[in-house]
């Protein structure tokens, strides 16, 4: 168990999130497939094993780890259309009229209705982990929409979810333009070889730098006509490496060998006991790594009244 993405948000108040008061909340909205009519159903998973008796919380050293899966029926929009026009031209030729707008939204609907038993199905997983003691939750994504949607559901469950998108108080593009143009990040941290530079006018041009050393004269030179560092690949210690964007976004999360071999280490033989030990030596370490990454970036921003 290694996320690979990484959106962190803040509880701005205390909620009872004890495992046990967890699991019932949310046992109400188990996912489930989808039935011969429906585009999609949403709903919560069990982390590890199988099955209807699975537990959908896995609880560990203060840790609670959830994983809210999507069921989707896949029907592209080129068939619908391609179908609807035939059943249009079809309708015209044979009974000489014109079909006007209500009628093909009325023809549409029943041709979705009837392909969507045919349709195939397309499953998604989203995975959270909540740290209550430092006031965080932590979703293995980039996508801000699809955190939400398991958030959505966590708090839908539990009657309220008390949290925000952690913010900091200079932008993360400010931050990591300096760092390139000083040739130094902060302590701990570490500039590797790919980064997004863009130009701060609207009609402004991209670079894109792969496998290129952060300090050429080359990078220097966009740095200096201007262009803002949007998005960065960094190291943090000896112990993970990730790509930073100018959204607070985490994206290719990868925690280094020397993690990953501790927690085969400590997890034993079973299935169980190396996703458990890799789970908990994962958020010990992330719950080091998101306060200095903050720190980094110039400190967490609170909003007023938080």
């Amino acid at each position: 168990m290694w996320f690979r993405n990484l959106l962190a948000y803040r509880f701005t108040q205390a909620i009872d999130l004890k495992p046990e008061t967890i699991e019932a909340a949310i046992s109400t909205k188990r996912a489930r497939p989808c039935t011969s009519l429906e585009f999609s159903t949403y709903g919560f998973a069990a982390p590890v094993g199988k099955g209807d008796n699975a537990p959908l919380v896995h609880a560990s050293h203060g840790f609670v780890l959830l994983a809210c899966r999507k069921e989707e029926r896949i029907l592209p929009g080129s068939v619908v259309r391609d179908a609807l026009k035939e059943k249009v031209e079809q309708i015209e030729a044979d009974q000489c009229r014109k079909v006007y707008k209500k009628e093909r939204d009325q023809l549409k609907d029943d041709i979705i209705q009837a392909f969507l038993p045919r349709a195939f199905i397309r499953q998604s997983t989203t995975f959270a982990a909540i740290d209550a003691e430092r006031g965080l939750v932590l979703v293995d994504t980039s996508s801000p929409a699809r955190a939400e949607d398991l958030l959505s559901a966590l708090r839908e469950c539990l009657g309220s979810l008390p949290v925000r998108p952690m913010t900091v108080k200079i932008t993360p593009s400010a931050t990591m333009t300096e760092w390139l143009k000083r040739q130094q990040a902060a302590e701990g941290f570490a500039a590797l070889s790919d980064a997004v530079l863009a130009d701060t006018q609207e009609d402004g041009g991209r670079i894109t730098a792969t496998h290129e050393d952060m300090t050429s004269d080359e990078i220097q030179h966009h740095l200096s006509a201007g262009k803002q560092v949007t998005q960065l690949a960094l190291a943090w210690q000896d112990k993970l490496s990730f790509v930073l964007n100018d959204r607070l976004q985490i994206k290719r999360l990868r925690f280094e060998d020397l993690l990953q071999d501790q927690a085969e280490a400590d997890g034993g033989d079973d299935a169980l006991g190396q996703f458990d030990a890799s789970f908990v030596l994962m958020m010990l370490t992330l719950r080091q790594f998101v306060p200095a990454l903050i720190d980094a970036l110039g400190g967490e921003e609170t909003p007023t009244g938080i």
